[in-house]
Order: C-alpha cells, then sequence, then structure tokens
C-alpha cells in the first residue's frame, strides 16, 4: 500500500477495500467501492475529486467478474485521470505524476478489451501503454507494468481467444 503523506478519509477508505481485495476477498472490497462510489456520486452540485475517481474505478474494475464491467470501470479510471493534474496527486503523495497512471490505465483497458475479443481496441490501448511507459519508475512496480504489457503483447500477437471471444489467459495486470 501506498504511504499517505496527507490523510484523506475517502483514500483511506479505498486502501481498506484494497486490502480486501488483495486478501482475496472480492466482494467485501467490491462493497466497500461502491459504497465509496455512492458516497462520490451521490447527490449535490460538486462534482467528485478527479484523484478519488480514478483510484476507486481503477479497484472497481479489478474486482469484476464480468469483463464488460471491468471495462466499463476502467475507461471511467482513464477519463477521470484525463481531468487529474500533477498538483492535487502530489498532495497526496509527493511521487506521484499523473503521466504515470497511464500505462497501467491503458494496460488495463487493453486487457478488458482483449477479454472481450476486440483485438484492435486492446492493440490501440496496449500501444498507448507502452508509449507512457517511459513515464513509471525504474523499480518493482514499473517493472511489472513493462512486464505485463509485453505479456498481453504477446497474448494478443498469438490471438490466443477462446471459444466465447474471451482470452484464454487474462493478462496478469495488476
Amino acid at each position: 500500500m501506498v504511504r499517505m503523506d496527507t490523510p484523506d478519509a475517502v483514500m483511506a477508505r479505498i486502501a481498506q477495500g484494497q486490502e480486501l481485495a488483495v486478501t482475496g476477498d472480492r466482494e467485501g472490497a467490491r462493497r466497500i467501492f461502491e459504497e465509496v462510489w455512492d458516497a462520490l456520486a451521490g447527490p449535490g452540485d460538486d462534482t467528485p475529486d478527479p484523484l478519488h475517481v480514478v483510484t476507486l474505478a481503477h479497484y472497481l474494475a479489478d474486482v469484476q467478474t464480468d469483463p464488460a464491467e471491468e471495462l466499463r470501470w476502467d475507461l471511467r479510471a482513464l477519463a477521470a485521470a484525463d481531468s487529474l493534474t500533477d498538483d492535487r496527486a502530489r498532495q497526496h503523495h509527493s511521487s506521484l505524476r499523473v503521466a504515470g497512471f497511464y500505462p497501467s490505465l491503458h494496460l488495463n483497458v487493453a486487457a478488458a478489451h482483449h477479454a472481450l475479443g476486440q483485438s484492435s481496441e486492446a492493440r490501440h490501448h496496449l500501444d498507448r501503454a507502452a508509449q507512457s511507459c517511459e513515464h513509471l519508475p525504474e523499480n518493482r512496480y514499473g517493472r511489472t507494468i513493462r512486464g505485463a504489457v509485453e505479456r498481453l503483447r504477446a497474448e494478443l500477437d498469438a490471438d490466443a481467444v477462446g471459444p466465447q471471444g474471451q482470452s484464454e489467459h487474462r493478462a496478469q495486470h495488476r
């Protein structure tokens, strides 16, 4: 889990959900994430904080069982990143830069398209992920994302599509 420089109750609640997801309690994580989402998207004139939206949608995608729902949340996370600023990201943690979000976000969108048998869309987002990998740090996280990009590219190149148009082997992109 990322150390927070400043307290943020929404991010702390998202982190609680992510802890459940990591331990295998996807349903528990989904409940927490949906509770937070309902609070963010509730009535009111306030536009939700893009950092909250990108983080929550990114993690909500990970706990979906339906690839179409996963894609819907992945696209929501990607759209939210477009309105996120480096200043806001750094308020959460001083090391964060929005450009560093895009490799993982595009990779997840590509993997979801691939799972749905949408190779052209998958390749488009995978190319975007690969292009934005230059913004990743040279650490374990950066190596993980770069490796996942390479694995998904190999899957797409092998055209490993199963009977229902879903990938036989989902990319290990998380």
